[in-house]
C-alpha cells in the first residue's frame, strides 16, 4: 500500500471519529437542556416547601374587612342550607307622626286646652329584613330609615289652675285663635279650599259645630271652618276676667251619666266620659311604684279631648304593656307601649321620648288613625283616618292587627275593668 493510501485512510478514520464525537456531543447538550426545563418544571408547581409561602402568610383570625363586622361563614352556609329559609330586604313608605309637647299654664283652669302651634306628619323610608321559614314569618327587624319629608311638632297648651272648667262652646260663643295661624277652609275637612290663614289673637263668633270644626265669621262679613283646637273661648285677656269672675266647677261624682258604660265589645273612638278629677282618682294606685300614672293621669284625660278615643283604654294599654310602667322601656325611654319594639331588640328599636307625655299622646293617635276608624273618617286636626288595620272599634278588632298575643284583648279588659271598678 502506497504511502499516499496510508494517509488518506488515517484522515478518513479521524473524520469519522469527529463527526460522530460531536453528534454525541449535541445530543447531550439537547438532552442537558431539556433535563434542565424538567427538573425547574417540576420544583415550581410540585415543590412541597416554597419560600415566599412564609413571608405572606396571615392568620386568618387577624384578617380584617373595612366597614364589615366578622361573620362566621360556616353559620351563613348552614342557616342558608336550610331547607326552606329565606330573607327578603324591601324598602317602604311610612308615615313619621309628629310628637306633641304639652305646656303647662298655671294660670289657666283645669280642664281647658288648646293647640299653639299645629303638627304635622312626615314620611320617611324604611328598609325592613324579613326572614321566613317554609313561607311564615320568622322576623322582621327594621335595619335603616331615611326621612324624605320631616315632621312638625304640635304644641299644646293645658291648664293647671285651681279652678277646673266645663264650658262648653256654643253657637253665638265668641272664641279667639290660639295657634301661630289658623287656615279658614271652604268645607269642614283638611282636604278643603283654603280661604286664607289668620293670626293669633283673632276674634272668631261660631256659627256652626261640626265634629271637630267650627264654622265662624270674622272681620265683619267674612266666614269659614277653623279647627276646634285652635281656638279656645278665653280672650288674650283671660287673666284678668279669670280674676274678676268664677269658673265652672267640673267637680263630678262617680254615678255621673256621662261615663260610657263598660263592656268587652264597647267602641273604644269614644270618649270615656271621666272628668279630670275622676282620671286622676282612678290612676292614683299602690301598684304604680314609681307614680308614672299618677303623675301624668291628666294626659289621659286630654287625648280624649283632643282625639276622641276613650282614655281609659288608652291607660290600660300602658298598664299592661309596661306593667305599671315597671318596665325597663318605659323607665329609661318614657315608652308606655312598647311602641316601635321589634321582638329581635326590643329595648334598642324602641321609640325614646323625652316625657311619658308624648308617648301617650303618640299612641292615642296611632290608635285613632290607623285601627279604631274606618278609612276616610274625619278624626283630629282636620286628617283623615287611614283605617290600616281596621276591623272593628273593639278590643278584638284593634287586637286583629295590634298585638301577636291573641290574649292581648282580655288581658287589656281586665286593667279596665279594675280601673272603673275604682269610680
Amino acid at each position: 500500500m502506497y504511502m499516499g493510501d496510508i494517509m488518506k485512510s488515517k484522515d478518513k478514520n479521524y473524520k469519522s471519529k469527529l463527526k460522530i464525537t460531536l453528534k454525541n456531543v449535541i445530543y447531550f447538550l439537547l438532552g442537558s437542556i431539556i433535563l434542565f426545563y424538567i427538573i425547574t418544571f417540576y420544583n415550581l408547581y410540585f415543590g412541597v416547601n416554597k419560600s415566599y409561602a412564609k413571608e405572606t402568610a396571615i392568620e386568618p383570625q387577624k384578617t380584617k374587612i373595612s366597614q364589615a363586622e366578622k361573620i362566621d361563614l360556616e353559620q351563613i352556609i348552614l342557616e342558608n342550607s336550610k331547607p326552606g329559609l329565606k330573607e327578603e330586604i324591601s324598602n317602604q313608605e311610612e308615615t313619621l307622626e309628629y310628637i306633641t309637647t304639652y305646656i303647662s299654664d298655671p294660670d289657666i283652669p283645669k280642664g281647658i286646652s288648646y293647640v299653639t302651634k299645629e303638627g304635622r306628619s312626615g314620611k320617611q323610608i324604611v328598609t325592613i329584613k324579613r326572614t321566613y321559614q317554609d313561607g311564615e314569618l320568622l322576623s322582621e327587624t327594621q335595619v335603616a330609615s331615611k326621612i324624605t319629608k320631616a315632621s312638625l311638632n304640635k304644641e299644646i297648651v293645658i291648664g293647671q289652675g285651681k279652678q277646673t272648667s266645663t264650658k262648653t262652646v256654643q253657637k253665638k260663643d265668641k272664641v279667639y285663635v290660639t295657634s301661630d295661624i289658623l287656615a279658614v277652609m271652604v268645607e269642614p275637612n283638611e282636604e278643603s279650599k283654603k280661604i286664607e290663614t289668620i293670626e293669633t289673637g283673632e276674634e272668631l263668633i261660631v256659627t256652626d259645630i261640626q265634629g271637630s270644626w267650627y264654622q265662624v265669621s270674622y272681620k265683619g262679613n267674612r266666614s269659614g271652618w277653623v279647627k276646634q283646637e285652635c281656638t279656645t273661648y278665653l280672650s288674650p285677656g283671660y287673666k284678668e276676667e279669670l280674676n274678676n269672675s268664677k269658673t265652672e266647677n267640673a267637680s263630678q261624682n262617680s254615678s255621673s251619666n256621662g261615663i260610657a258604660n263598660l263592656s268587652f265589645d264597647m267602641n273604644l273612638n269614644k270618649p270615656s266620659g271621666l272628668t279630670l278629677d275622676q282620671f286622676q282618682k282612678v290612676l292614683t294606685d299602690q301598684k304604680d311604684k314609681n307614680q308614672i300614672f299618677k303623675n301624668n293621669a291628666e294626659y289621659f284625660y286630654y287625648i280624649e279631648k283632643q282625639y276622641n278615643i276613650n282614655g281609659l283604654f288608652v291607660a290600660a294599654v300602658a298598664i299592661h304593656e309596661s306593667g305599671w310602667g315597671t318596665s325597663k322601656i318605659a323607665k329609661e325611654k318614657y315608652n308606655l307601649f312598647g311602641y316601635g319594639a321589634y321582638d329581635s331588640s326590643p329595648y334598642n328599636s324602641a321609640y325614646h321620648f323625652t316625657d311619658y307625655s308624648e308617648s301617650i299622646d303618640l299612641l292615642s293617635r296611632v290608635f285613632v288613625k290607623y285601627y279604631l276608624n274606618p278609612k276616610g273618617t274625619n278624626i283630629y286636626g282636620g286628617e283623615k283616618a287611614t283605617g290600616q288595620y281596621y276591623v272593628s272599634p273593639t278590643l278584638t278588632g284593634v287586637n286583629k292587627y295590634y298585638a301577636s298575643d291573641k290574649n292581648w284583648a282580655s288581658s287589656v279588659y281586665k286593667c279596665m275593668q279594675y280601673l272603673y271598678n275604682k269610680l
